[in-house]
C-alpha cells in the first residue's frame, strides 16, 4: 500500500510595516514558525531574507527556498508555489509589509490552498488598515477597504464623491490607499473634492517612530501642513 503523505500547512506570516525592531510588534509565534519553515512565498526575495534574518538570525539562509509572488508572476507559477504543502512541507506566505492576503497578492495563494485541502494558519501581526481604523475615531462597526483610487483626475473625483455619499447613507467609514509618492497629490484632491464637514483620517508610518495619526474635518485639514511624500499612508473618510 502506498504510504499516505500528510499535507503541510500554509502559514500566513505578518511582517513589520517599516524599518523597526520586529520584536516590538510581532509575537513569538512568528519566530517559532520561521524556525521550522524553509519554503516561502514572498513579494520580494531580498527584503524577505532581510526580515527573516532580523527575526531569526540563526536561520541558515542557504536552506531557504523562496518563490516570488508579485504583479509579474504568471498564473502558471501559482500551483508550483504551493506544491511543497502537498508533499508534506510547511510553507510560509509573507507580504512585503503587514499581513499577507490583505491588500496583498498573497490572497490568490490562500485560495489555492483551500481548494487543495491545505490548512491555512494566519498568524497575528500588524495590519495598517485595522490599526488606522482603530486610531481614527470613525465607525469601527461598519467600514470598507477600497484599495487604490483611479489615477484619472475626473474618475478620482467621482470615486471620492461616491465614497463620501456611501459613508453618509450607510454610516460606513471608507478606507483607501495610494502609492506613497502620490500621497501629497491625493491629499490635495481630497481637500478639493470633499465637503468641508466630512471627516478625514490620515494614518502615516503606523507603528514607526514617525507615526502620525490625526482625524479632522476637511475644513480643518486645509489649515494644516503635513508632508506625506513616500510615507506609507492610510486614508479614511466619513461624512457623519
Amino acid at each position: 500500500m502506498k504510504p499516505v503523505i500528510l499535507k503541510g500547512k500554509l502559514y500566513l506570516i505578518p511582517t513589520t510595516l517599516g524599518e523597526m525592531n520586529p520584536h516590538d510588534v510581532l509575537p513569538q509565534t512568528v519566530k517559532r514558525a520561521i524556525d521550522f519553515i524553509d519554503d516561502y512565498i514572498v513579494e520580494n526575495e531580498k527584503t524577505a531574507r532581510k526580515f527573516i534574518k532580523s527575526i531569526h538570525p540563526e536561520k541558515v539562509q542557504n536552506n531557504l527556498r523562496i518563490s516570488s509572488l508579485n504583479k509579474r508572476t504568471e498564473v502558471s507559477e501559482y500551483n508550483p508555489m504551493i506544491a511543497p504543502c502537498l508533499n508534506g512541507l510547511n510553507v510560509g506566505l509573507m507580504s512585503e509589509a503587514g499581513c499577507p492576503g490583505v491588500a496583498d497578492p498573497g490572497a490568490v495563494i490562500v485560495k489555492i490552498a483551500h481548494e487543495n485541502g491545505i490548512q491555512v494558519v494566519p498568524l497575528v501581526g500588524p495590519s495598517s488598515i485595522l490599526l488606522a481604523m482603530m486610531g481614527s475615531g470613525m465607525n469601527g462597526q461598519s467600514f470598507a477597504f477600497n484599495g487604490y483610487l483611479p489615477i484619472d483626475k475626473s474618475e478620482k473625483k467621482s470615486a471620492l464623491k461616491n465614497f463620501e455619499n456611501l459613508s453618509s447613507t450607510k454610516n460606513q467609514s471608507q478606507i483607501f490607499i495610494e502609492t506613497p509618492y502620490r500621497n501629497n497629490k491625493l491629499l490635495e484632491d481630497l481637500l478639493v473634492s470633499l465637503q468641508p464637514n466630512t471627516h478625514l483620517c490620515i494614518a502615516t508610518d503606523i507603528t514607526l517612530p514617525t507615526e502620525y495619526i490625526k482625524t479632522f474635518r476637511v475644513a480643518d485639514w486645509k489649515k494644516i501642513k503635513v508632508d506625506l511624500h513616500n510615507r506609507p499612508t492610510i486614508f479614511i473618510i466619513h461624512k457623519f
